[in-house]
């Protein structure tokens, strides 16, 4: 961004570091076939001091996000990343999967991929999304703002207006009392009692997303406004080292448990969501977004416990997932949330001298750089979902352009889990590995 590059070089740096990454470590990440991707890669010392990364699992939702990603690079990059395809031809592959999908994330994703390509068999992907989600049952929030997105980019092609105004009704009935946070599903009879007051940064930052989209496509002030009164809290709550939160209390609009501070929320979920608020009208926010992401080289987390490992591999195309507390069963999220179900606000201070968060998560998920490319690279107005997503790499306004990555008064351009890591990881497949 030309205003970035000015005000901070470094951090422009980063970003176009982060990117690289990205594009050498989403090939690792492919099935031995070419067609989908894994879940996780998890990354472990050997004897001589190396490291020793193993493949695990598999993921629909994971390998939607990647496609919707990597629409933004050029024609020949996009085959480099998705196995010799373009992001159309491997949206294509997930189309013709939908019919086993049981999940309504993973459907949503794909349709919402099949709208941003342009794919022609984009009314088969909403019609999968439609039979997974029949009206009056709560659903998760994650995918409750996975679908409005969908519908919100397939408006411009179909006449989907019905679907998407009571996809978007859902999202905002979801807010407790009318706060502007949002819990972890839209509904009661999905989340336990003690926790039904509970949402994940992803259950906020896809909902700015997809509202903001909304409005975006629609003129709708109110789906705008709700983006961006969540975007203004978190935004008040993030921390002093840019950290972006875990877990928030819906009803109070405040924190309930900090930690881990997942990379994805730094490098991606935050920028994606923040940007495209701003795209559509919204408030700018991008001096967060720019604190975010200074987080991944600069962890006060690591560097308060003397600890030198860097969050970025280069060389390895990862970078790692989360610094968390490595208490066992997540204790003091849930402490936390069980505490402030009775007793608003309280923050049991004596857990964080017991549990400090100097632990680091050694694996790599797809979808962490499938937004990555997503938050940088594209754009609301971009045109892709009407050419098959191919770009020259200079022929449109993107989020990195002319050696910079644009900043405050230029809408066109972008400073560049699925939060249920937590981030709405449901309906995949780890094989031998954990969320």
């Amino acid at each position: 961004m030309t205003e970035l590059a000015r005000a901070d070089r470094p951090l422009h740096d980063l970003a176009t570091r982060l990117l690289a990454v990205a594009e050498r470590g989403l090939p690792r990440m492919l099935l031995p076939e070419g067609t989908g991707f894994v879940f996780t890669r998890a990354a472990r010392r050997t004897g001589d001091g190396s490291w020793s990364l193993e493949q695990r699992g598999t993921s629909t939702r994971y390998a939607a996000i990647t496609a919707l990603g990597a629409r933004f690079l050029p024609a020949e990059r996009q085959r480099a990343v998705l196995g010799g395809r373009t992001a159309e031809e491997f949206t294509g592959l997930l189309i013709e999967r939908l019919p086993a999908v049981r999940n309504l994330g993973d459907a949503a994703l794909v349709a919402w991929a099949a709208a941003e390509t342009g794919h022609p068999k984009l009314s088969d992907a909403l019609d999968r999304v439609t039979a997974l989600d029949p009206p009056g049952r709560p659903r998760y929030t994650v995918e409750a703002a996975w679908v409005l997105s969908a519908l919100a980019a397939a408006r411009a092609t179909l006449d989907v207006e019905d679907r998407l105004r009571s996809a978007r009704d859902r999202l905002l009935r979801a807010r407790i009392d009318g706060g502007p946070l949002f819990p972890h599903a839209t509904g009661p009879g999905l989340t336990p009692w003690y926790r039904a007051h509970i949402g994940c940064f992803a259950d906020q930052t896809y909902p700015i997303q997809a509202l903001a989209r909304a409005h975006a496509g629609g003129d709708d002030p109110e789906a705008l406004a709700a983006a961006d009164a969540c975007a203004t809290r978190i935004c008040a709550l993030q921390g002093d080292g840019g950290q972006w939160w875990w877990h928030y209390d819906a009803r109070r609009g405040t924190v309930v448990e900090g930690y881990p501070v997942y990379s994805v929320h730094q490098h991606a979920m935050a920028p994606t969501a923040l940007l495209d608020l701003a795209e559509a009208g919204g408030t700018d926010f991008a001096a967060p977004v720019r604190r975010g992401l200074r987080w991944m080289t600069e962890v006060p987390e690591l560097a308060g416990a003397g600890a030198a490992e860097p969050m970025i591999h280069d060389d390895l195309g990862v970078t790692w997932r989360k610094v968390h507390r490595g208490d066992p069963k997540k204790a003091v999220r849930a402490a936390r949330g069980l505490t402030t179900r009775v007793l608003p606000g309280a923050r049991l201070g004596p857990l964080d001298a017991v549990f400090r968060p100097t632990a680091v998560d050694r694996e790599c998920r797809p979808y962490e750089f499938g937004w990555m490319l997503f938050a940088w690279l594209g754009g609301l107005g971009d045109g892709g979902a009407h050419d098959g997503g191919v770009h020259d790499g200079g022929a449109r306004p993107t989020r990195l352009h002319d050696g910079g990555v644009h900043d405050e008064g230029d809408r066109q351009t972008r400073l560049h889990d699925d939060g249920v890591h937590d981030d709405g990881d449901r309906g995949t497949t780890p094989k031998g590995g954990q969320r």
